[in-house]
């Protein structure tokens, strides 16, 4: 099978949980942020909402709410991404168009050469996060993404597809 820029993408994106002390530009946290509006979303209702954390005082504050807060506190800029509520139509779906949203996020950074991680424990802490950034009640906190020009290659270890497969039905 042919790849294309696509599908390299997608498969050269890994979690990044190590970066090397360098200011990501805001021009490519713009565009990942772009990148992000332009995911699906049911009724093309776009219930996210998104915060960029570039701040240290701030990150540090953000770090001692989850066990990975070295991450956080080490990486160039966080984005913390939320789900407006008021926009919403349909809690499941509209969660699911977050995590498209974050997707985005995630291969718009592989594709600018800017290591990201999807963090998702400090969700244990949800009001605080919102009172830290102060983030009215009607954003729930849906992830917080740690960004940085990576310093680690991890492995690329995958499942088989077949380990994955529940059912065939037809030809494949």
């Amino acid at each position: 099978m042919k790849t294309n820029e696509v599908f390299k993408t997608i498969l050269n994106r890994r979690s990044i949980r190590k970066y090397i002390n360098r200011e990501i530009p805001d021009s490519i946290i713009e565009s990942i942020l772009d990148a992000a509006r332009w995911a699906p979303s049911g009724l093309n209702n776009q219930p996210w909402r998104f915060s960029v954390i570039k701040d240290a005082h701030i990150k540090e504050k953000l770090s001692s709410l989850t066990k990975y807060g070295k991450i956080i506190k080490n990486s160039g800029t966080c984005i913390a991404v939320f789900y407006n509520i008021p926009s919403g139509y349909n809690r499941d779906k509209d969660l699911m168009s977050i995590g498209a949203s974050i997707q985005n996020i995630l291969l718009a950074s592989e594709s600018l050469g800017i290591g990201a991680v999807w963090l998702g424990e400090i969700l244990n802490r949800k009001e605080e996060v919102n009172s830290l950034l102060e983030i009215e009640k009607d954003n729930e906190l849906a992830a917080v993404i740690a960004l940085g020009y990576p310093d680690e290659t991890p492995s690329k270890n995958r499942k088989s597809l077949e380990s994955l497969m529940l059912k065939k039905f037809g030809k494949t």
